[in-house]
């Protein structure tokens, strides 16, 4: 049963059998839409319906206008819905021409429910599949657009209008949002947009370059310039010339580059190191963060001027929890790209019940965690669809009173459905007598509860918020296993601030040890 949740468009002008196919679809998990002759189905098709269907079931004999005519008319407006023919008068001749004309599959009447379902499952995943290619191709070409980007959702649709606009201007945009929410995305898709589309697109994460490597990776060097400057070296704002720069965790740079920025973005020109006079630069700035910079300028981490000169068209992101419709598509997408990188084209579809505990879950990582959530499953799947104990670690998080992932400020979410051995474990579990709780047993200063640090010292003064910060950063390293982008992810700084907290605490051998372990 597939549960990535297509929209199906039935046309036929014959009430018994749309009804029919309508039921037999919905029965798959689909959703349905229908029209009763050829005309219906082009006004849905190029009306704002129209880009919400994902494969068409088509009669070949109606009045008026017919399924060849249809056809025809959807290729010459370029639309390219998946088509499915169908018709009672079975003949080679026929099919052959329905498949010229641009349709995808031929069936004869009556079709048996087994034998549409294969057959819109093996469109949906092959237009999917084409979809991530194309997509691909056009952001290697610098040619992605907004309608490249797959959303349903009306919050990601104001996202998109805002952006189109931003498109057309030079100004600098900031595109704010959490991690894995497809901040790069939507920058390629305002390059792909504008009248710089197709010039250089340059990506730097300012998070990932040490501190005394910014600024000649920005900017460049000459040759000599400082030691080990062999040769002369083009920074990423003059690779960027003519095209657009976009600068992902803007605020994790160095104060003192900031102000070189600031200088780039007011005159138009930037000083490489080394350099006898400065150099003229072209570009576009498109800045992304997922901190809130207003914070970091009230901190005095981040220049207030620069952030006023970067923030003059912000866009936020939403969170893919604020916009669950996008799941199903997202997944279909997926799904196709990696079961066809890994070799398992059996590996078509999700099931209704690992579907729905993708639905309920929150995504904390976003998109990103759900695009390595459905890489794992496929390289784990043993069958054709995707079950729910292919997903083990969001399984695992949607358990009867587990709170691991709940967002901040929201309720839990409702588990997945307890199998009858799970619920007889739980019964058990119920009734094994708890040991005594911290409060009954009274406080241990050597075995503190889990997660605890202390506020006061053994002489019962406050602590230091220095001894605080050592020990957070420890009890971070041990708990993310000395994963670094993670550790610094939760403790919500930049990589290069945390790299030089170690240093400051004495941290770096504890950090190397955890992580090769």
């Amino acid at each position: 049963m597939d549960q990535i949740s297509g929209r199906i468009l039935v046309v036929d002008d014959d009430p018994i059998q749309r009804r029919l196919l309508e039921e037999a679809a919905k029965r798959f998990g689909y959703r349905v839409r229908t029209a009763e002759n050829g005309l219906e189905a082009l006004n849905i098709m190029s009306g704002p319906e129209g880009g919400d269907i994902d494969v068409m079931i088509l009669d070949l004999v109606m009045p008026e206008l017919d399924g060849m005519g249809v056809i025809t008319k959807l290729r010459e407006s370029r639309i390219g819905v998946p088509i499915i023919v169908q018709t009672a008068h079975a003949g080679i001749e026929t099919a052959v021409n329905a498949i010229r004309a641009g349709a995808q599959d031929f069936v004869v009447k009556p079709v048996s429910p087994e034998r549409l379902e294969v057959s819109v499952r093996n469109l949906l995943r092959a237009s999917a599949l084409e979809g991530e290619i194309t997509r691909i191709r056009k952001q290697t070409a610098g040619t992605f657009t907004f309608d490249d980007i797959v959303t349903r959702s009306e919050a990601m649709e104001r996202v998109l209008r805002v952006g189109r606009r931003a498109a057309t201007s030079q100004i600098p945009i900031l595109i704010e949002g959490e991690s894995g929410v497809g901040k790069e995305l939507v920058a390629r898709a305002i390059q792909g947009t504008s009248d710089r589309r197709a010039r250089p697109f340059v990506t730097v994460n300012c998070g990932a370059i040490p501190e005394h490597l910014v600024e000649s990776i920005l900017f460049g060097h000459e040759k000599g310039a400082f030691t080990g400057a062999v040769e002369k070296h083009t920074g990423k704002f003059q690779e960027a010339h003519g095209g657009t720069l976009f600068l992902d965790e803007v605020g994790e740079l160095p104060l003192d580059i900031q102000v070189k920025l600031l200088r780039a973005l007011q005159e138009g020109e930037i000083d490489p190191i080394g350099a006898r006079r400065p150099a003229r630069i072209d570009f576009r700035l498109i800045s992304a963060t997922n901190r809130r910079l207003i914070d970091l300028v009230k901190e005095g981490r981040f220049r207030e001027d620069l952030y006023y000169r970067l923030n003059v068209f912000p866009i936020w992101l939403p969170p893919l929890r604020d916009r669950i419709e996008d799941i199903p598509d997202l997944l279909r997408h997926f799904l196709a790209r990696f079961a066809a990188e890994e070799g398992k084209p059996q590996v078509r579809s999700v099931a209704p019940d690992a579907m729905n505990m993708l639905m309920a879950y929150h995504w904390p990582g976003n998109i990103r965690q759900l695009e390595n959530a459905v890489f794992r499953a496929v390289v784990l799947c043993d069958g054709d669809h995707l079950q729910v104990e292919d997903f083990p670690q969001i399984a695992s998080a949607l358990e009867p009173g587990s709170s691991r992932h709940a967002a901040p400020g929201t309720p839990a979410r409702q588990p997945i459905a307890e199998t009858p051995a799970a619920e007889l474990e739980r019964r058990e579990a119920a009734a094994t007598p708890e040991p005594p709780s911290a409060a009954a047993s009274g406080f241990s200063a050597s075995l503190p509860p889990f997660g605890f640090i202390r506020s006061h010292d053994d002489e019962g003064h406050i602590r230091s918020l220095a001894t605080i910060e050592e020990e957070m950063i420890r009890a971070a390293i041990d708990h993310y296993s000395g994963r670094m982008t993670e550790v610094a992810r939760r403790l919500a700084i930049g990589r290069s601030t945390l790299y030089r907290k170690l240093k400051d605490y004495g941290l770096e051998e504890t950090a190397d040890r955890d992580a090769a372990e």
